[in-house]
């Protein structure tokens, strides 16, 4: 079994495949079964078991058995980490776009000929 030294290195893990985040996009409505999960897919029961038992890993995904139906149910509190990790790199690229985009238009500006709104601006 691998292990991860943060479980939020799970978390990106299980969703660095389309079929896991699939899956968590079904779960999000609702409980599934193991067989619901596979069923859009082209994969057997095994290799669908085996997405799950990554996503439950990750604790993204919690499973119980009925008789012999193996059910499934989302688990979303490590997507609220994952999601404030990557909130922090969100801050820093807005801030960086919105200064790109100043000076794009500063630019843009004096290439035209009008004032930048620094350069127009009085002092």
């Amino acid at each position: 079994m691998i292990e991860y030294p943060s479980p939020l290195d799970g978390v990106f893990h299980a969703l660095s495949d389309p079929t896991r985040r699939a899956m968590l996009g079904a779960l999000a409505t609702g409980e599934r079964s193991v067989g619901e999960l596979a069923a859009p897919f082209q994969i057997s029961l095994a290799a669908a078991s085996k997405h799950i038992r990554t996503l439950e890993r990750a604790g993204l995904v919690k499973r119980t058995v009925q008789g012999r139906t193996h059910r499934c149910a989302l688990e979303a509190a490590p997507l609220a980490e994952a999601d404030g990790w990557l909130r922090d790199y969100a801050k820093f690229w807005t801030g960086r776009l919105d200064a790109l985009e100043a000076l794009l238009r500063d630019e843009g500006a004096a290439a035209s000929g009008i004032p930048s709104r620094t350069e127009g601006e009085a002092t």
